[in-house]
This record gives C-alpha cells, structure tokens and sequence, in this order.
C-alpha cells in the first residue's frame, strides 16, 4: 500500500480515535483503515495503537510518531497544492486557525469569499481561544491576536484591536460608572473566554496600570461574557470586535475608555514554506482586504 495512504490511515485514526470513523472521515471502507494502520506497524516494527472492543488509543510509540506524520502529511499537501494550482489558482485544502469569535465574524466571511471564486479550494478552519502548534499541526496559517513571541514563523499584521471595559445600560444605572481603573474594586467584574484576561485587568497605554479584580462570575467562552454583560452582571472586559455589535445596538455601554492600554495587532502567522502556497497567499490577501475595509475597526 501506499506509504502516504498509510500516514493518513493512520492519522485519522489518531484523530477520530477509531477505525470505524476514520474510514467515514476518508470516505473508504473500515477493512482498508485496519490494512493500512496494520501496514504501517509491520513497516515500523512498533505497535500505534491500543485496541479494545471499547476504544482505540495511541501507544507511546503511536503518540512519538502522530507529529512526524502530520508534518510529512503538510508537507506533501503544500507541494501537491503548489504544482496543481501554479501560481495562480488556490486548490487543494487549506487549514487555519483563528480565535473562536474573531474566526466567526471575520475569518468566516473572507474563507466563504475564496470559496465561491476557487472551485479547487477547501478549506479546514480550526476555531479556538488558545494557541496551537502550527508546524506540528499542519496549520497552514493562524490567526494571532496581540505581541507575538519570536519565533521562526513568519507574521503580517494586518489590523489591531482594542481593549474595552463594557456594562449594560441598566447596570450603570444601577450601579453608576467606574471614573477611574481604581474604581473596580467596588464594581460586579466577570472574566473568562480565553487566555488574555484573568483577574488582572491592565490600563493605560503601556498597559502598565494593573488592577486586580475579585470576578462574581467567571465563564468559558466569550460569546456567554458579551451576554452575561448585557444580562446587567456587571463589567466585563473584552476586545473592541468582541463587543462592537453590542455597543452598536445600545445593548453595551464602553467604560473607562481614557484608560485603555494600547491596541493589539491582528496578525497572520505562518511557516516559511508555506509562503508559495497559492491558497495561503489568497487567504492573506483577503484578509488584508478585510482589515482595510473596517471589518473590525
């Protein structure tokens, strides 16, 4: 068989953490998942997988090899992708990540648009509130927002964002506006949706103003923050894209906006050899024309 066949075969299986779904996955028939993961250990001389009647899950030496395979896997998708498509037209799969929310209102939007112009193209979007490993990952573009750590990747900032501290109409009212970062301690506070904010909520334009908050509600997900907020919980503390439709809509009132800190970049990260990849260079240039246009301010 294959070696190829045999790396997604077993990929697949890794990843839908069974025979059965993994043949789903890639439109073929159980038998030939098990010939080809079979295929594969005869080949290695190592056991992949624990197999029960129950579940199926990686040994050691399955779990040590999966980032090698998908990074052969990438590898061999970028060189299909650049010798079927030229460089002209975007085909093949495309696989970004982006935070969850953003992902949604903005990534969504410029993936549809290649959609429609590339018949070739299909696209994989991976929507998270954390940082994944690109490279091991085979991500072919992530969507970062604020500073970057230094790293062999490549980066092209194509916006920013901005902080903002917002209540609902009725909550301020109630419980009247902080005039100052100090004024939190005796303000409702809610936290939660991904790594960048906890209970130390920070101000002023080198973000060196640092205010620690005691949240009376902490949630998971960005989407149940916004809400909460407007339910008149109390502040929350969110970026400008994540509240712009609510503050739109008066459902959200910005507080506290003389102490911002300064806005975020919205980059694209990428590895180098992905750079000729007909469909990354389209994603980026549709998302650079997104950013111009306002999308998110």
């Amino acid at each position: 068989m294959d070696r190829f066949e045999t790396l997604k075969a077993f990929v697949a299986v890794a990843d839908h953490h069974g025979f059965a779904a993994a043949a789903r996955a890639l439109g073929t028939a159980p038998p030939a998942i098990t010939r080809a993961v079979a295929a594969l250990e005869r080949h290695l001389g190592v056991t992949l997988f624990h197999r029960s009647t129950r579940a199926v899950s990686l040994t050691d030496d399955g779990a040590a090899f999966l980032d090698r395979a998908r990074r052969i896997l990438a590898e061999l998708r970028e060189a299909e992708q650049i010798v079927m498509g030229g460089r002209s037209a975007p085909r093949g799969q495309l696989f970004v990540t982006a935070p969850v929310m953003f992902g949604r209102l903005h990534v969504l939007p410029a993936v549809s648009a290649l959609l429609e112009a590339h018949e070739g193209l299909n696209v994989r979007m991976l929507l998270l509130d954390r940082n994944v490993r690109i490279v091991e990952e085979g991500i072919d573009v992530a969507v970062r927002i604020g500073a970057l750590a230094d790293s062999a990747l490549r980066a092209v900032t194509i916006g920013s964002v901005r902080q903002t501290i917002v209540a609902s109409p009725d909550y301020l009212a109630r419980s009247g506006a902080p005039a100052a970062p100090a004024d939190l301690s005796r303000h409702r506070c809610m936290t939660g949706g991904g790594p960048r904010v906890g209970n130390i909520w920070l101000f002023g334009s080198r973000g060196d103003i640092q205010v620690q908050v005691a949240p009376r509600l902490i949630v998971n997900t960005v989407d149940a923050t916004i809400a909460a907020a407007e339910a008149g919980l109390g502040l929350a503390n969110v970026l400008s894209y994540q509240s712009a439709e609510s503050i739109k809509a008066g459902r959200l009132v910005p507080v506290l906006e003389d102490y911002a800190p300064a806005p975020m970049p919205v980059s694209l990260l990428y590895d180098a050899g992905r750079a000729a990849m007909p469909a990354v260079r389209a994603f980026i240039d549709a998302m650079r024309e997104r950013a111009q246009s306002g999308a998110w301010g």
